[in-house]
């Protein structure tokens, strides 16, 4: 992105400070960027439909985005194993997804049919703090799946947002156990199975707000922990460089949870309109990646310079996505039963997500909106 910065900036010196000139630079400047993110976006998702059934572990995926890439891995004909800490949202969860596979055989094509008549979901209840929990995890996917393919450390926590003087000893603990101590030894049991499997398998990391070292004021335990996994992340590629196991980040980035809203500002929200998406959006776009990664030290962001600059470009067709004018607050609620969308007006609302995938229809469980 720099690099671009650099052309554009000569190009506009060269111009003499011609105003149509600029312009025209300017936009065809911006439209390349489109569409060469669209023909790269088009070879993705055409190696994406030809690849085969996957087997997939995911930790943290009974709600939020990890519910959200377990559906999409699911929905590509894979096989899923899904992991909570609470057995009954392990069920629960199950229970929905198995629903939302018959849901889409029965408005199917034969072919898309075929596909989806691979997918298979199961789950375990797992605390991937406890050494013992994720080794269960690990030898209950192989003896459902045979094998682990794709492992993604999804399970994640980070107790609100707050001065680090109001996080009590069980808050900080109970972070940097999840973020930091249950990547790690997710990634070695993972490590330990993919290592003897005949085409070995990839792992995903979770990047987050402090990933890349920058300050995260009132979430100062949460970034400690993804700073921490961006060291290990790079460990890791030099211990690993001539293993059959690729590890790799996945970066989500502003995905729109009770989670996100919790602690967010006035200025917040304006930007939320822009860049912030659903759990749903967002596993479209990085699922059929992390299903063809080759090699090892891949990034794959939702959130790049390309879409970043589309956002800014669309900024007033975005206004009020989320939040209305006035700033008043969608807010996405977990429950056993799906998503719920919550608005702080008055008004009913009564929305449906339908989207279409691998050729057809498919709808989510109806928002219901309570005023």
């Amino acid at each position: 992105m720099m690099s671009s910065g650099v052309i554009l900036r000569v190009g506009f010196q060269l111009s003499g400070g011609d105003t149509q000139m600029n312009e025209l630079i300017w936009y065809s400047w911006l439209g390349g960027v489109i569409i060469g993110t669209m023909i790269g976006a088009n070879s993705v998702l055409e190696e994406h439909c030809k690849a085969g059934p996957r087997n997939v572990v995911i930790t943290g995926s009974t709600r939020g985005l990890g519910k959200a890439l377990a559906r999409e891995f699911l929905l590509s004909g894979d096989r899923v194993v899904i992991a909570s800490r609470s057995p009954e949202s392990v069920l629960q969860t199950i229970k929905e997804l198995e629903e939302n596979i018959q849901e889409g055989l029965s408005v199917a094509k034969k072919k898309e049919r075929k596909t989806l008549s691979h997918a298979k979901v199961v789950g375990i209840a797992c605390d991937v703090c406890k050494p013992e929990d994720v080794k269960k995890l690990v030898n209950f996917a192989t003896d459902e799946l045979g094998s682990v393919d794709i492992w993604i450390n999804n399970a994640g926590t980070n107790k609100g947002f707050r001065p680090l003087v109001t996080f009590s000893d069980d808050d900080i603990t109970q972070i940097v156990s999840t973020n930091l101590v249950g990547s790690l030894l997710c990634t070695r049991e993972a490590m330990n199975v993919m290592q003897y499997q005949e085409k070995g398998g990839h792992i995903f990391n979770m990047d987050g707000a402090g990933s890349g070292g920058s300050s995260t004021p009132l979430t100062a335990v949460y970034g400690s922990t993804k700073c921490g996994l961006k060291q290990f992340q790079s460990s890791l590629l030099k211990e690993s460089r001539r293993s059959k196991v690729g590890v790799h980040t996945a970066s989500p980035g502003m995905v729109l949870t009770d989670l996100l809203l919790s602690g967010s500002s006035l200025r917040n929200k304006q930007m939320f309109n822009l860049i912030c998406e659903l759990p749903e959006t967002v596993a479209r776009t990085l699922v059929p990646r992390m299903r063809v990664v080759k090699g090892s030290g891949k990034a794959i962001n939702y959130l790049t310079p390309p879409r970043i600059l589309l956002a800014l470009v669309t900024a007033w067709v975005r206004r009020g996505r989320w939040f209305d004018d006035e700033f008043m607050q969608l807010r996405l609620i977990e429950s056993a039963t799906g998503l719920k969308v919550e608005h702080a007006s008055l008004s009913p609302m009564p929305w449906r997500c339908t989207r279409k995938t691998h050729g057809f229809l498919y709808s989510r469980s109806p928002w219901s909106v309570r005023s």
